[in-house]
């Protein structure tokens, strides 16, 4: 037995690769198209196998059943004049039997002129091996394209991190993991679209490129029209153009939709993200609430059952998901006397302990934004199960509707599942005046050094003037979602090209 394996380590990739030229070319002189314009093919190799995979060896073969398939080789192994190629297509794969005698003299020849990682195309008849796999016994090998490339080594894979980010079409290659989770993050979109729609939403598109960065507390990546001569922001948020919408009078609307925010990279944060938001006219953000639940224990139930792992912690979307108000969390969770949270110099001491952060930076804080950090600092990372976190200070908030009983604090939840925010959502502020005292107060924290301060939007309060219904509007971030969901430790592993440093030159 030999296997067309590629040449020991040592040898140099340049070399690997001259080799693959010249069997491209021995292939050429053979009479095939080095770039064919399509591949005669009926069926696909994930159809074959979900198909076919059942049967036995004695009713393939009392049913004849031939196929005419393609894939990328993954494997090739000869046994003097026999040999078996294993095809992969997506994420199934299928063996394939060649033989000398069978195939037509140039077809052979080709076969003696093919590496792991070309494409071919086969017809031919199913069968069982001795060793019981279901295989096709090809009457027919064609080409399609050479690799010049080699893959990874069978053995080591594609393993460096940074190197599988940068050259996601290898990893997927070869990982059919990888494939899985992408394959997963498709379902779950389409989960979501199906569900909107089947709830009376409309699906929108509301602009990526804004002469105002707003919607979100974020810094924006900036650009500049040319024919206009004017500054413009990529999007941080759909917010506000879709409660123009609502204004309009599009009741419920929701989008898809990228984002953009020029800040840090980790393994919870991507400069370009990808949102859904929905606004609902008529709703609060108790609505919401049962909306958000109903959504992600169904999605969760069709994409992967009830119960999922993430992280090593077994997560459970079962109904109804766990709640607390911020301050209690921060009480729980970090064992601290909830009373003291009403006093500014506790709220200080205890965030200087516990978040780190400079007394100099403290003091520039106002009351809000002292609760909202020291929440991230002791308790966020403790929240595994779903739950939502109500209460927000209205500081933080400028786009949410006020408690009726205490302005201090607005409508507002964010859901979090695997210790990160997953989704916010409020009841909309749609009192104009008090949308452009809220927009004057941002302007105020930008002027003291807080670079991620809403912008003022006049346009906005305008359509506010018009008068928008009782509404209640979400954010759900998709990544994170596909990462809970697809047991993902970095939100790179589901973004297909994620954001990297270039590779400069020594």
């Amino acid at each position: 037995m030999s296997d067309h394996e590629e040449p020991q380590p040592e040898v140099s990739e340049s070399e690997l690769i001259r080799v693959r030229r010249e069997k491209l070319d021995r292939i050429v002189a053979l009479g095939f198209d080095a770039y064919p314009t399509k591949a005669d093919v009926d069926t696909t190799i994930a159809e074959v196998v979900t198909t076919y995979g059942g049967k036995t060896g004695e009713e393939l073969e009392a049913a004849n059943i031939t196929v005419k398939i393609a894939g990328r080789i993954m494997t090739v192994r000869e046994f003097g004049k026999a040999a078996f190629l294993v095809l992969s297509e997506k994420t199934a794969r299928i063996q394939v039997y060649c033989r000398m005698d069978t195939l037509p003299e140039r077809e052979w020849a080709l076969f003696k002129n093919l590496d792991a990682g070309d494409w071919v195309e086969v017809a031919g008849t199913l069968f069982r091996t001795k060793t019981n796999e279901l295989s096709v016994k090809a009457a027919h090998l064609g080409f399609l394209v050479k690799a010049l490339r080699p893959l990874p080594s069978k053995w080591h894979g594609l393993t460096d991190v940074e190197q599988r980010y940068r050259q996601r079409y290898v990893d997927l290659i070869v990982n059919d993991g990888v494939k899985s989770t992408f394959e997963t993050r498709a379902r779950i979109v389409r989960y979501i679209r199906n569900y909107f729609d089947g709830h009376g939403f409309i699906e929108v598109e509301t602009p990526m490129m804004q002469p105002i960065a707003s919607g979100a507390a974020a810094r924006p990546f900036q650009t500049h029209h040319n024919a206009l001569d004017i500054d413009l922001f990529l999007r941080i948020a759909p917010e506000l153009y879709l409660k123009r919408l609502i204004v309009g009078g599009l009741s419920r609307v929701y989008e898809i939709n990228r984002n953009f925010r020029n800040e840090g990279i980790s393994t919870q944060h991507n400069p370009e993200f990808t949102m859904l938001e929905f606004y609902e006219a008529y709703a609060d953000y108790n609505d919401l609430i049962a909306r958000t639940e109903e959504l992600l224990s169904g999605l969760a139930g069709e994409v992967c059952g009830e119960k999922i792992q993430f992280r090593g912690n077994e997560i459970s979307f079962a109904r109804p998901f766990a709640r607390f108000t911020m301050k209690e969390a921060i009480a729980h969770f970090g064992s601290i006397d909830i009373a003291s949270l009403n006093d500014r110099a506790a709220l200080q001491k205890h965030l200087a302990e516990r978040g780190g952060r400079d007394e100099s930076d403290l003091v520039k804080m106002n009351e809000g934004k002292l609760i909202a950090e020291l929440f991230e600092a002791v308790a966020e990372q403790h929240l595994i199960n779903p739950t939502f976190i109500t209460d927000f200070p209205t500081e933080v908030s400028p786009l949410s509707k006020q408690r009726k009983d205490d302005p201090s604090y607005v409508e507002r939840f964010e859901l979090y599942i695997g210790g990160m925010e997953v989704a916010n959502a409020f009841s909309e502020l749609n009192d104009a005046d008090e949308q452009d005292r809220r927009f004057r107060q941002q302007l105020g924290e930008r002027e003291r050094g807080d670079d991620e301060a809403m912008q003022m939007d006049e346009d906005y309060v305008n359509a506010l003037e018009y008068g928008m219904p009782p509404t209640a509007g979400e954010g759900i971030g998709i990544d994170r979602l596909t990462m809970i969901l697809t047991d993902s430790p970095s939100i790179r592993d589901v973004i297909l090209f994620p954001l990297m440093r270039p590779i400069r030159e020594p």
